[in-house]
């Protein structure tokens, strides 16, 4: 009997076993095969036969020639580098308690002054704008929409503003994190003025003309419309006490094509045709400041991230159910930093779905951000091959491998990136198919490669080491600075919010001794005044210097592209994001604590800008 039902879960993609947190393979149970070929939508009758299968079988890797994404042919003899940071978290004079579009368009002019080449954003993706609390970039409600709070209210035709508002707005900008609430309420109320007396005419600024929005509209199609719909749902449910997502929604809310729905949408057409404005005001700006970078000698422009998975309960889930995963997460199975594995509580393609048909959600996907960017960072790139999938009714520990039709998913990368001449970025980390990161080389997808994980045994290796295609950085949003990381803080953090046990705590820290002296030992020049031991006592001049080598060392790798993180250069101390925490630290929401207006006078960043144009001397150019 379990013959047959190994035999059904690899016919439809099931790896049969998962990694274990002592790295050994360990057999996944039939329970668990019966819920994942559940979640796939395959039948199980009694005799454990084949019953229904919602497709044919995801086909292996095959060992065809391996289509190419776009590279910048200037990148064949040069290597670059450029700024990343995350969009919400710039502090300015003028913003509203969030980094807006205009504030991303005046950094493009910073970093083309010093010599870079992109900047590098968070996922930009539309979040629950009824919940602005569910704040991370990474789960969002749609990825093939954007994020309104980004809008730059200011800059619109017609705006105007108050006492009133200006006293909302200078306490909005005085805190240390984004405010999401009170920043949407405030943003949202505005806007919906502005809508109200919008004008219809042509008279309007003509970057914001009524025939662009309609256009604009009539491209977007029913997807848009969805999108504002469940909008528009979504805020209204939330004034009745109610979630946000649709799975807290009355049943008969819970589609898009149910009467309810159709009568909802009949009484509320001008809230879902704001809803449609929000999206495109995000467009017109998010489109100028990819302009702007463009024009100030950036050859790269913007780099966007794009999101592994959206939320469960999203926009993109309820707008087309049939294309994802209903009764499965998105997840990673148990390792040594979580014991017990995760579950991201992220919707996943169907993987008969996302490569089907001439219009692929996939490249539906890619377009909605290759549309403004030079270049597009997959997050979790494994999932073009595998994505580890966790059952709703369990754990991750009842999780398993699902394959991905990875040689269709390449051709299209392909296509796309060359259509838009847009750069390909993988963040190959963690535990990846064996070969994996050849096949991505061999389709010129850039891989991710960070200070802290390139290591041969103990030691780090040595810059030369590094591969061309890749993008080489010293942190992410999910890492502490290095300054973070020589104190410890990481290890600290990870023990005060209890994602590792006490005596793990002791043993990192123990590890951290060696490695902070094999970090010294592979830097290219010496540092005075540093030492290994004793993390507490180094003196701050002695990390700056620690800092700017650290970059010069990255800088003189053979990547194509060096990402200089800026809160590594404005010395945060409140990391971004603490991984395997939602509740217990604010995670997407510290701000900088230097604006955008005074960063040109920063020490650091002057200094590591200095030390990227002596080791990447190029200069602009065209294309």
């Amino acid at each position: 009997m379990t013959s047959k039902l190994d035999r059904l879960a690899r016919e439809n993609g099931i790896s049969l076993t998962r990694p274990s947190p002592d790295n050994r393979e360990v057999a996944i149970s039939d329970d668990t095969k019966r819920e994942i070929l559940a979640a796939l939508d395959v039948g199980i009758a009694a005799e454990n036969t084949k019953v229904k299968q919602r497709s044919k079988p995801v086909a292996k890797p095959t060992n065809t020639v391996v289509p190419q994404s776009f590279l910048p042919q200037f990148l064949e003899n040069t290597r670059i580098w450029g700024v990343s940071l995350q969009l919400y978290e710039l502090l300015s004079a003028r913003n509203w308690g969030i980094g807006d579009f205009e504030d991303l368009a005046r950094v493009t002019d910073l970093v083309a002054s010093l010599g870079g080449d992109f900047i590098g954003l968070n996922p930009l993706h539309a979040p629950f704008l009824a919940d602005p609390d569910r704040c991370s970039p990474y789960e969002p409600s749609s990825r093939q929409y954007l994020n309104p709070l980004y809008i730059a209210v200011d800059r619109i035709p017609g705006f105007k503003t108050d006492e009133q508002l200006e006293r909302q707005l200078k306490a909005l900008r005085a805190t240390d994190l984004v405010d999401y609430m009170s920043v949407a309420q405030v943003k949202l109320t505005c806007l919906r003025r502005l809508w109200t007396g919008w004008d219809t005419s042509e008279k309007t600024d003509h970057s914001y003309s009524p025939s662009e929005f309609h256009a604009y509209v009539d491209q977007g199609g029913e997807g848009l419309r969805r999108h504002a719909l469940f909008e528009t749902i979504s805020s209204s449910m939330c004034s009745r006490g109610m979630g946000a997502g649709w799975r807290q929604w009355p049943e008969e809310f819970r589609r898009p094509d149910t009467p309810a729905v159709a009568n909802f949408a009949g009484q509320h057409g001008d809230d879902i045709q704001f809803h449609m404005w929000l999206q495109w005001l995000a467009h017109c700006q998010l489109t100028e400041a990819s302009s702007r970078a463009r024009r100030a000698g950036l050859r790269i422009g913007l780099y966007l991230d794009l999101a592994v998975g959206e939320a469960i309960d999203g926009s993109a889930t309820w707008s087309a159910r049939d294309i994802y995963i209903a009764s499965a997460t998105i997840g990673s199975p148990p390792d040594p930093f979580a014991p017990d594995g995760q579950d991201w509580h992220l919707a996943a393609f169907h993987p008969s779905e996302l490569a089907r048909g001439d219009d692929t959600p996939f490249e539906r996907m890619l377009s909605a951000a290759m549309r403004y960017a030079g270049a597009i960072r997959i997050d979790h790139a494994a999932a073009l091959r595998r994505l580890f999938l966790v059952p709703l009714t369990g754990g991750p520990d009842g999780g398993a491998y699902v394959d991905y039709p990875l040689d269709d998913l390449l051709q299209i990368l392909a296509q796309s990136s060359t259509r838009y001449r847009c750069l390909v970025i993988g963040e190959d980390l963690g535990m990846l198919p064996e070969g994996f990161q050849n096949t991505l080389a061999d389709a010129r997808i850039l891989s991710y490669r960070i200070l802290s994980y390139e290591r041969e045994g103990e030691e780090f290796k040595p810059a030369e080491a590094y591969p061309d295609l890749a993008l080489a950085c010293i942190s992410t949003h999910d890492h502490q600075t290095l300054a973070g990381w020589w104190k410890g803080s990481d290890i600290d953090l990870r023990a005060e919010h209890g994602i590792v046990p006490a005596e793990m705590t002791e043993k990192h820290r123990q590890e951290r001794n060696g490695e902070r002296q094999a970090l010294l030992d592979a830097l290219p020049e010496a540092l005075a005044g540093i030492s290994a031991p004793l993390p507490a006592d180094t003196h701050p001049d002695a990390l700056t210097d620690l800092v700017t080598r650290a970059h010069r060392f990255v800088a003189r790798t053979p990547s194509l592209l060096v990402a200089v993180r800026l809160a590594e250069l404005t010395d945060e101390k409140q990391p971004t994001n603490i991984p395997g925490t939602r509740d217990s630290y604010p995670n997407w929401k510290p701000k900088l604590s230097i604006p955008i207006e005074e960063l040109n006078k920063v020490a650091l960043l002057i200094a590591v800008a200095r030390t990227m144009r002596e080791e990447r001397p190029a200069g602009h150019g065209a294309q």
